[in-house]
């Protein structure tokens, strides 16, 4: 029986899913993308799937810029995750190239080399290794995977003792 229900796709008449979209998206912002996969999986078709993204554009619940805006503001200040990591984020969610330039550019330049320190400290209270080259080395992996770029982490190692 469970596993019964859990092949069947719910399916929904295209008023249904658009009130369902609707909530969706009004409930956190979303990428056309992840409301067009939603859309799918609920069992709708290309036509149906394309109509109710226009409406829901035309009635503002999905905003590309808006969402993209919210997504690097929110993974750099949440997360702590650098520019890289975040146009990774944007491109898996099938934002534009110049919408993630701006969100890119609309993180505070100041705040974002004070957020790479902070990360860079926390991370060097954790090491043990006492090779100050090993160490940097070390530090310079951990805020990479994190999504900085190479030549601020850099900059950041040479200026301050960590």
């Amino acid at each position: 029986m469970d596993d019964e229900k859990l092949s069947k796709k719910p399916s929904y008449t295209p008023q249904q899913a658009r009130l369902k979209a609707e909530a969706y998206c009004a409930f956190q912002e979303r990428s056309q993308q992840e409301v067009r996969d939603r859309l799918y999986g609920w069992g709708m078709y290309k036509d149906e799937v394309e109509a109710i993204i226009a409406d829901l554009i035309t009635d503002n619940f999905i905003n590309e810029e808006r969402f993209a805006r919210s997504y690097a503001s929110g993974k750099f200040t949440l997360k702590g995750w650098g520019r890289l990591k975040i146009k990774q984020g944007l491109q898996y969610k099938a934002v534009s190239r110049p919408l993630i330039a701006l969100a890119l550019n609309s993180l505070d330049e100041a705040a974002y080399r004070s957020k790479l320190l902070e990360i860079l400290k926390k991370k060097a209270g954790s090491l043990t290794e006492r090779n100050p080259y090993k160490r940097n080395h070390q530090l310079w992996r951990h805020a990479q995977a994190k999504g900085y770029e190479s030549d601020i982490i850099l900059e950041i190692l040479k200026d301050n003792e960590l």
